[in-house]
């Protein structure tokens, strides 16, 4: 009994099957919660997930796809004897267990076993029903009705009802819901006065029995029935005990203390050391064939130790050469070398007044040799990109974008022209103020180590001081909700869908400050649009525009290296369908 991990063989337009039939069942979010459409990760490990498009350079044969264990012969007996819990490496999660409020890669990959929503997506991007066995849509698409399965039960064994979906959705509409997700855009009828306190229920939503919800919208878009049915439903009966409208605090006080529908339940949380789970015994989709997962917290330092030494089962490497042969030469795993769907980035803080000028911001991309630190970090395993979409996906382009390749001489007559004129020590000035960034980097990453002494020679060369600080990527996505940053360096996984608010002026996403009404008027646009080739053409020229407005240093897309002991069959990963989706269905090689 030996898996194959799905290899994407065509990206659909992810509402494509949503709309064209009712039932048809994601990162909209990572994948499978449409209400966020990117998950962020600190760029050098998070973004787990698969393709079949080798990076430019690598051999195709070499490089890209699934090299299956050799010799299971040398499996170390810690792991041949675990035959009932498998363990996760992982980034420390920030441990916010709750899918309305999570922002990282790494507390979802958790969120996604504690907590289903009514349907889920599927390796090719589409969607199938999950805890919904059936939807209907009406004529004119302003109306969408979810049948709950009737075998649909919290981990506390009470079951998911209508009302359950209902005090979700006003959680979500809550004027002091502060997470990433983008409710109100969702269009759902009175959802608006009750975010302003002036109702007290959702007009547009009517629970017409336990089993059966119908949500109306004012107007519909490309992502109308992925928001609603990417919803996952939290009990009223737990999470409502304190809940007051204008007042989230309650729940959040349970966010290290989940109950959900997922195929597992929380066992216990140790902070930057790890989660443990359980089978969810009640679960509707039937008990998980492993009854514990181990999400252990691993470094770039420790991953290959441990994954050698049976400490842990299934975990993220960083892609280079040599990791990549070490990890084949150990015979027992199978390493899959998959493309990625999500791009490394080096966020500016455009509200910082360093920052404002789109010339400054173009100087600093043409002053930094991207393409020297991404052969520095990975080799053949990633290129170098310029819009913030993945070539895995059917919303990429490359007519009329800017490659920003390294030119200092043209960084220089940029900031030349943005009035910062270099002084007496070298470093440039302005009105009185040193050009000095401040970078908030990520202890013990392999990108992060090629990318700072390139970018300190880099910017010195242009006159501009960088100043490093280094700190865990949990405390730099702390920095960053507080807009106290000058720099950092993080990643973007990325969805079936090209909807997002990261370059939406105020966007729940949006981490630099950016803000361009020409760029929010095309995604609202695209957003809209139900045509695939005239979308296409929108997000085309919102990549153009973002392009030219450089807000952020857009740095390579990867290649992902998931390394999974051979043990472990079940899988089924793709660029939209992560790793953590399959951990119900896989089981112990027998």
């Amino acid at each position: 009994m030996k898996k194959r991990l799905s290899l994407m063989l065509v990206t659909l337009m992810a509402f494509g099957s949503i709309l064209a039939a009712c039932g048809g069942g994601e990162e909209a979010a990572p994948a499978d919660n449409g209400t966020d459409s990117a998950v962020t990760t600190p760029a050098e490990s998070g973004e787990d997930a698969a393709g079949e498009t080798p990076a430019e350079g690598a051999d195709s044969e070499s490089a890209i796809g699934l090299t299956e264990a050799t010799d299971m012969t040398m499996n170390p007996p810690g792991a041949v004897n675990r035959t009932d819990s498998m363990i996760i490496g992982t980034v420390a999660p920030q441990g916010v267990f709750n899918p309305l409020f999570h922002q990282t890669a790494y507390d979802f990959a958790i969120d996604d076993n504690l907590f289903s929503s009514l349907i889920k997506v599927k390796a090719d991007g589409t969607y199938e029903n999950d805890m919904a066995d059936k939807i209907d849509i009406s004529d004119d698409n302003k109306t969408y009705t979810f049948h709950i399965r009737d075998d649909a039960k919290f981990s506390d064994g009470t079951p998911v009802t209508a009302n359950d979906y209902l005090f979700t959705m006003k959680l979500y509409m809550d004027a002091s819901y502060d997470g990433q997700s983008d409710p109100l855009s969702w269009n759902v009828v009175g959802a608006n006065e009750y975010n302003k306190g002036t109702a007290k229920d959702i007009s547009g939503i009517k629970v017409v029995d336990d089993k059966t919800v119908e949500i109306t919208v004012s107007d519909y878009d490309a992502m109308t029935q992925v928001n609603l049915g990417a919803v996952a439903p939290l009990p009223e009966a737990y999470y409502g005990k304190g809940y007051k409208q204008g007042d989230l605090t309650s729940v959040k006080q349970l966010n290290a203390k989940p109950v959900g529908s997922g195929p597992y339940k929380l066992k216990s949380y140790s902070a930057g050391q790890e989660v443990d789970l359980v089978a969810n015994e009640h679960y509707y989709g039937g008990v998980a064939k492993i009854p514990n997962v181990i999400f252990k917290v691993t470094t770039d330092t420790t991953n290959m130790a441990m994954l050698q030494s049976g400490e842990t089962d299934l975990d993220n490497v960083t892609v280079n050469e040599d990791n990549v042969e070490e990890l084949k030469s150990m015979g027992f795993l199978d390493v899959n070398v998959l493309k990625n769907n999500g791009y490394g980035y080096v966020a500016m803080n455009n509200k910082n007044p360093l920052f404002s000028d789109v010339k400054v911001r173009q100087a600093l991309t043409y002053g930094l040799n991207r393409a020297e630190v991404v052969e520095a970090a990975y080799g053949p395993y990633a290129e170098v990109i310029n819009i913030p979409q993945s070539d895995v996906s059917w919303a990429y382009t490359a007519d009329k974008i800017n490659t920003y390749d390294y030119n200092p001489d043209e960084a220089k007559k940029l900031l030349d022209e943005a009035g910062w004129t270099v002084g007496s020590d070298g470093i440039r000035e302005k009105d009185g103020k040193k050009f000095e960034i401040n970078f908030s980097a990520t202890a013990d990453n392999p990108v992060v180590d090629a990318l700072i002494p390139i970018m300190t020679e880099n910017y010195q060369e242009l006159g501009i001081k960088l100043v490093t600080e280094t700190l865990d990527f949990n405390a730099i996505m702390e920095k960053k909700d507080r807009g106290d940053y000058d720099m950092f360096f993080a990643a973007w996984g990325l969805t079936p869908d090209p909807d997002t608010t990261v370059y939406i002026t105020d966007g729940a996403q949006n981490n630099s400050g950016y803000s361009n009404p020409k760029v929010d008027e095309l995604y609202a646009k695209g957003k809209k649009e139900l045509d695939l080739d005239k979308r296409k053409e929108i997000y085309a020229e919102a990549y153009q525009q973002i392009n030219a407005d450089a807000p952020e240093i857009l740095m390579y897309q990867r290649t992902n290296m998931l390394a999974i002991n051979g043990r472990l069959d079940g899988w089924d990963i793709s660029p939209y369908k992560e790793y953590q989706h399959s951990l119900s269905q896989v089981q112990a090689a027998q």
